[in-house]
């Protein structure tokens, strides 16, 4: 075995905090799925079966079903794959097969072969190896497992979840690992649901003062709670945002109150409106705005503009003391998220995604970013996954990636590999530790969780 140099024992050894997941819940992980067949009921999918997930969903249900349908797989394919009820693990394999062999050397197939390797002790997807690997994965999913696995053997610092929620609660599996944002996407695209909201927070929405003040009871009761604010709106709408008045967003919510069809023109000026109340409230309390840039999971439907970061120049100018993390590099426009995270002294960029995404452009993004912007602007690792198998394997790429920018810079004659290992630490830590308030939000949910009339 090759001796590791200063540089690879750090980045293999280092906590990793991760800035971007999905992960389902706990008792998701060690129970039923049920969660997972309504979303996909619900998006207007069937017949994935009523079992939990089995060695095929772990290994393939995260980003490589896009890459296998662009290689050729069918739907139909793709949906056997995912459910039980359709056959054995070889037959539901077969029908994706010639699919798998053209897909498995993209970041996302080299990501389904290190779940399968590091997790499992697969070097190849055969039926007896399949057999055997879900006899691992049922022993993996136990109380307790989810949290070893990230932290363990993905080695995080821990992980920061954006579960499509208002609510940040905590979570008593890991009330210190297992952090949460505030969702602001349904917002940010109009959508305002009047009775969620009075439940939420006893406020009828009938105009625009009561709309006003839903979204601040939203933040007073979880934002102490929530490590940031979340919005991926641009899968439904451009992230190009302009102000609107008071007078418009009142005349635009009056029109999605009264139900039927909602123009683009006047959602876009409700959204905008809301977009900048939970921009506002963000800079209230303290809490960073996370906003997804780029490339679309899925395929067939991206328009491509929606996604580029310089939409948000107008947004970014207009609150300089907001905290805007913008999100996967912004792929495929990441020459001009440079440009921005350059001018724009509230930018943070996140490679979040991005290594699984284009593995090798993202390490010459981290090169041509330290060649540009301060390095205390960079984050290096999320996910952006459901399963804790999926995040241990983009755990792997993220911290190969960054080794490859690093010891190409230092055979440049860059950086030594002191300077290498400085900016290492910062990427993988140290820039999380200074944007967000990682030990505040971890003190309030200790607070909250703490029985009542102890000290």
């Amino acid at each position: 075995m090759a001796t590791q140099t200063d540089l690879e024992l750090e980045i293999s050894s280092l906590a990793l905090v991760d800035t971007h997941e999905h992960l389902l819940p706990e008792d998701q992980w060690a129970g039923d799925n049920a969660k997972l067949i309504a979303e996909k009921k619900q998006d207007g999918e069937s017949g994935w079966g009523d079992a939990n997930p089995d060695i095929l969903q772990d290994l393939f249900l995260n980003y490589v079903p896009s890459d296998l349908r662009v290689a050729g797989a069918t739907n139909e394919a793709i949906r056997r794959l995912f459910d039980p009820a359709t056959g054995d693990l070889e037959a539901r394999f077969s029908g994706i097969r010639e699919a798998w062999e053209a897909t498995q050397f993209t970041g996302y197939g080299e990501a389904v072969r290190l779940i399968a390797r590091e997790v499992y002790g697969l070097d190849s997807l055969t039926p007896d190896g399949l057999e055997s690997a879900q006899r691992k994965l049922d022993e993996l999913r136990q109380p307790g497992e989810r949290l070893r696995l990230l932290s363990e053997v993905a080695g995080l610092d821990h992980v920061q979840i954006d579960d499509f929620r208002w609510a940040c609660t905590p979570d008593e599996s890991g009330p210190d690992f297992f952090l949460y944002d505030l969702s602001w996407e349904g917002f940010a695209n109009a959508v305002v649901n009047v009775d969620d909201i009075r439940r939420e927070t006893g406020i009828e929405v009938s105009t625009l003062e009561d709309l006003r003040g839903a979204l601040a009871a939203i933040f007073e009761r979880y934002a102490p709670y929530a490590i940031a604010v979340k919005a991926q709106h641009a899968y439904r709408r451009t992230l190009r945002w302009e102000e609107r008045t008071d007078d418009q967003a009142a005349r635009a919510l009056a029109v999605v109150l009264a139900g039927g069809e909602v123009d683009e023109a006047t959602r876009l000026v409700l959204g905008d409106w809301c977009w900048a109340q939970g921009v506002e409230l963000a800079v209230e309390h303290n809490l960073p705005f996370k906003l997804h840039t780029g490339h679309h999971a899925g395929t067939g439907q991206m328009p491509i503009d929606w996604v580029r970061a310089g939409n948000l120049c107008t947004l970014l100018a207009r609150y300089p003391e907001a905290r805007f993390v913008l999100m996967h590099t912004a792929y495929p426009y990441s020459d001009e998220l440079v440009s921005i995270a350059k001018h724009y002294p509230n930018v943070w960029v996140d490679l979040c995604w991005a290594w699984s995404i284009d593995p090798y452009s993202s390490a010459d993004f981290v090169r041509r970013f330290l060649h540009a912007v301060p390095s205390n602007k960079l984050f290096a690792f999320g996910g952006d996954t459901m399963w804790p198998t999926s995040a241990v394997a983009y755990s792997i790429q993220a911290r190969r990636g960054l080794l490859r920018a690093l010891e190409a810079e230092i055979a440049a004659g860059d950086l030594s590999e002191q300077q290498a290992i400085a900016v290492a630490r910062r990427l993988m830590r140290d820039n999380q530790y200074a944007c967000f308030d990682i030990d505040g939000t971890r003190a309030a949910i200790r607070a909250q969780l703490q029985p009542a009339g102890v000290a």
